[in-house]
C-alpha cells in the first residue's frame, strides 16, 4: 500500500466514503442552501481538500465542516438534512382557500367576524392575530378606516368628521379591499 497522502486520500475514498455516489445524487437534486452548503463541505473532503481551503471558499468554520463530515459517516445523506421542517398549520390548504374564498365574496370585512367564521367551521382559534391577518393579505384585503366613499366629497360627512375630538375612539376601523 502507498503510503503517501494521494495512497491515503485513495484508500479514504474506497472504504471511507461508499456513499458517494448517494451524495452527488443529493447535491444535484438542488436542496435547501443550507442542506448543500453541508453536503459541498462533504464532499470538497472527500476529495481531498484542506480544511482551510474549504473554510474559504463555503464561508465556513472548521467545526461545521467536521460536524457534518461526522453526521454523513454516521447517517449517510440524511445526516445533512434539516432537522426542523416547520410546524403543521392549523389550516390545511383546501380549508385554507375556502376561507379565502369566503372572504373575497364579502364587501366589508370584520376581524372578529373571521375569528368566529374560522372557530364554527374549522374548530381553530389562533393565537396570535397575525394569523388571522395573514388570511387577509392572502384575499387581497387591506387596513383602513371604514367609509364608503371619500368624505371631502360629502360636505355632510366632513363636517361630521370635524366634530369628532381628535384620536376619537369613535373611530370604527374595517377591512377593505386593496386597491
Amino acid at each position: 500500500m502507498n503510503t503517501g497522502r494521494m495512497g491515503i486520500l485513495r484508500w479514504t475514498k474506497l472504504f471511507l466514503y461508499p456513499m458517494q455516489s448517494d451524495l452527488k445524487t443529493f447535491i444535484d437534486s438542488n436542496p435547501d442552501p443550507r442542506e448543500l452548503k453541508r453536503a459541498l463541505a462533504v464532499q470538497m473532503v472527500q476529495q481531498g481538500y484542506v480544511y482551510t481551503d474549504i473554510q474559504a471558499v463555503l464561508q465556513v468554520s472548521v467545526g461545521f465542516i467536521t460536524k457534518w463530515k461526522q453526521n454523513y459517516e454516521a447517517e449517510g445523506v440524511k445526516g445533512l438534512r434539516l432537522a426542523y421542517q416547520g410546524r403543521k398549520s392549523y389550516l390545511n390548504d383546501l380549508q385554507r382557500q375556502a376561507v379565502i374564498e369566503w372572504l373575497q365574496q364579502k364587501q366589508y370585512w370584520q376581524l372578529l367576524e373571521l375569528v368566529e367564521y374560522v372557530d364554527q367551521h374549522y374548530g381553530v382559534v389562533f393565537a396570535s392575530k397575525q394569523s388571522y391577518y395573514d388570511l387577509f393579505h392572502e384575499a387581497g384585503i387591506s387596513w383602513k378606516k371604514t367609509q364608503k366613499r371619500n368624505p371631502k366629497k360629502d360636505p355632510d360627512l366632513v363636517e361630521k368628521n370635524r366634530k369628532l375630538p381628535i384620536g376619537s375612539k369613535h373611530i370604527k376601523r374595517n377591512w377593505s379591499l386593496a386597491s
